[in-house]
C-alpha cells in the first residue's frame, strides 16, 4: 500500500511591521512522505515571509517544474517564484526567465548550497534573493509535530 501525505493545520498571527502585513491565517499543508520535517516548516515559514496577495502553494512534487510558493497577479501571471530547499542552478536559470522576481529559502548549509551554484550559469543571479532559515527554530517547531 502506497503512503499518502500527512496534512498539518496551521494557526498563523502574522505580523509583519516591515510591510505593514497583519493577517490571520489558517494553513492546510500537506507532507508529502518523503518530505522531511524541516522542509515542510520551511515552506511554511516561506509562506508567511512571502505573504501576498496572490501567493499559493504548488502541488509540490507532483509538478517540478513548478516552484514551492508562488505570487500570481489577478491575471495569473506569475510575478515571483518562491523555491524551498536548495534547488539546482538549472531550475533557478529557468525561474529567472519565468518570473521578475525568484527567491529561495533554504534549511540547509549555506556554504552547501553557495558550493552547489557556484560557477553555475544562472539568469539573472545577481537578482537572485536568498535567505538562510535557521535550524534551531526549525527543530523547536518540529517538535511540536512529534
Amino acid at each position: 500500500m502506497a503512503l499518502t501525505a500527512t496534512i498539518y493545520n496551521f494557526a498563523i498571527g502574522l505580523s509583519d511591521v516591515d510591510r505593514a502585513v497583519y493577517e490571520s491565517l489558517a494553513l492546510k499543508v500537506a507532507r508529502h512522505p518523503s518530505e522531511t520535517g524541516e522542509h515542510l516548516l520551511t515552506r511554511v515559514l516561506a509562506y508567511c515571509l512571502e505573504f501576498a496577495e496572490g501567493i499559493g502553494f504548488s502541488r509540490g512534487i507532483s509538478d517540478p517544474d513548478q516552484p514551492a510558493l508562488s505570487v500570481r497577479d489577478l491575471t495569473g501571471a506569475l510575478k515571483s517564484w518562491i523555491d524551498v530547499g536548495s534547488p539546482d542552478a538549472a531550475r533557478l536559470h529557468r525561474a529567472g526567465k519565468a518570473a521578475p522576481r525568484v527567491a529561495v529559502y533554504t534549511h540547509k548549509d549555506p556554504a552547501q548550497v553557495q558550493r552547489q551554484l557556484g560557477g553555475e550559469r544562472i539568469h539573472r543571479a545577481e537578482a537572485l534573493e536568498l535567505t538562510i532559515i535557521i535550524l534551531i527554530a526549525v527543530e523547536i517547531v518540529l517538535g511540536l509535530l512529534r
